[in-house]
């Protein structure tokens, strides 16, 4: 049985690259009947964040990423937290060192980094095991604890990267166990995967120079090796190094309260480095599980776009209309509409969205794009006067075709969009007026919005008594 793990940090915020990190472990042991595993690795106390590892919980609920074993579900490994793993680290190290492979290590620090200084002097790089103490004191607390490395060639075959082969000059004694007594990433993790029959390693291509250091622990502790897969990095959207904080990697929160839905982060994210070989763009989870498979996983870094992650998340709020109704795609609106909305009750609220879904980027999108719908806007002729197909008319026509269009929609008895079409239509032909005229300036003078979803539909929402006043406002005005 195949078992990934996803071993966050709780140090902030889970940002974009963080996340795909969590899909393609989720993605390659759900499409196997495998499991993932949620491990939070915390034992870096200087970075530790109050309520992160919240945060990182609560953002795989909302993906959808549902893991198998960890915080929360419990689970035969347990505990999940690193923190609370110490005596499981210091019984594997006392193992190393029975064995002889790893040592006490009392050199002060500033001895280390003297040692360092003098290797820059001499322009040979630093390696802690040409300065190994000749007779290391008994391991005790408040003495890091090193691996005692034998320097060897290794090679090794990265199930994205290929086959790979580094020599012994990378290898060093690297710490185990720090001296406040809690491990090391380098160490924890291999212990951790191994106690908890972890059999896929997927992580940054950033840990690819680390892994003869890791195998020369599996080979320690006489382990098999797991598979081991580099995920090349998100690159920011100018191509040309990892996306960081200051390239826009917004938290998965962020977006969220912005309006993304799950389904389209999901999507969005999986999709950027992988493709399964065909033209399809839009999956569910279920199809990325059905199609995922780590043969398809690019090996060169993929350029993050905010702009095709709004696209993926359009096509799934038509998607979600579409094929689930409006009132399902209203169940996820909430929050989004403008503080006006809250004075309708949700069936004029419905109305609205079902003429103005297609339009959204994002949910928060309601806020800016409807509130015409729910208030009546401020008139500022300025819009009309600058418009650039208005602005050809004079004073006098537009107060004309005003006067014709308020005429014309008074005498509608059944006002529905299929009647405002064809009166719309009529009065083209009665004005002789290009539709981006006559359309434009009965669209502005109801909205006074950069956008609005088909006249026809917008006065049919608006209805006809909240229409003509705003009309004759308007009219009453030039």
């Amino acid at each position: 049985m195949i078992v990934t793990r996803f071993a966050p940090s709780p140090t902030g915020y889970i940002h974009i690259g963080n996340v795909r990190s969590a899909i393609y472990p989720y993605l390659l042991a759900h499409g196997s009947h495998g499991k993932m595993i949620l491990r939070i690795e915390d034992t870096d106390r200087a970075r530790y964040v109050e309520g992160a590892t919240e945060l990182i919980e609560d953002t795989l609920k909302w993906l959808g990423l549902d893991w198998d074993e960890g915080p929360i579900v419990g689970g035969p490994s347990a505990p999940y937290f690193q923190s609370e793993r110490q005596a499981i680290y210091h019984e594997w190290a006392r193992r190393l060192i029975v064995e002889g492979r790893a040592y006490a290590d009392p050199t002060p620090p500033e001895q280390i980094e003297e040692y360092r200084r003098q290797c820059n002097e001499q322009h040979i790089p630093f390696r802690y095991r040409d300065y190994r103490p000749e007779n290391p004191p008994e391991w005790q607390p408040g003495l890091p604890l090193r691996l005692l490395t034998i320097p060897k060639e290794y090679s090794w075959h990265d199930e994205v990267m290929g086959d790979m082969h580094t020599g012994p000059e990378v290898l060093d004694d690297i710490i185990l166990i720090k001296k406040d007594g809690f491990p090391t990433y380098n160490f924890a993790h291999i212990v951790d995967d191994a106690a908890m029959g972890v059999t896929h390693v997927m992580r940054g291509v950033e840990y690819l120079s680390s892994t003869p250091n890791y195998l020369a622990l599996y080979e320690a502790f006489g382990l098999e090796r797991p598979k081991l897969i580099s995920l090349p990095h998100i690159l920011a959207p100018q191509g040309n190094k990892k996306l960081g904080k200051r390239d826009g990697a917004k938290s998965v929160t962020e977006y969220r309260d912005d309006g993304v839905l799950p389904e389209a982060m999901l999507n969005y994210l999986a999709c950027l480095g992988w493709n399964d070989g065909t033209e399809q763009e839009i999956y569910t989870k279920d199809e990325l599980i059905h199609s995922f498979s780590v043969d398809r996983i690019q090996s060169s870094g993929a350029r993050y776009d905010e702009t095709k992650l709004y696209w993926y998340n359009g096509q799934w709020i038509r998607r979600i209309f579409t094929e689930q109704g409006v009132d399902a795609l209203y169940e996820r609106t909430t929050g989004f509409w403008p503080e006006v909305a809250e004075n309708y009750d949700e069936e004029y609220r419905k109305k609205v969205l079902s003429i103005i879904y297609d339009r959204l980027k994002t949910l928060s999108d309601l806020r800016s794009m409807t509130e015409f719908f729910f208030m009546d806007p401020t008139i500022n002729l300025d819009v009309i006067v600058k418009n650039k197909f208005l602005k050809k008319l004079s004073e006098s026509e537009i107060e004309n075709l005003l006067k014709i269009t308020i005429q014309k929609l008074s005498s509608i008895e059944d006002w529905n969009s299929t009647r405002l079409q064809d009166v719309l239509n009529d009065l083209l032909t009665e004005t002789g007026k290009k539709p981006a005229e006559l359309f434009g300036l009965i669209r502005i003078s109801v909205s006074f919005a950069p956008f609005s979803p088909a006249l026809h539909l917008t006065l049919d929402v608006l209805g006809k008594e909240r229409t003509l006043a705003r009309l004759n406002a308007v009219a009453r005005s030039i």
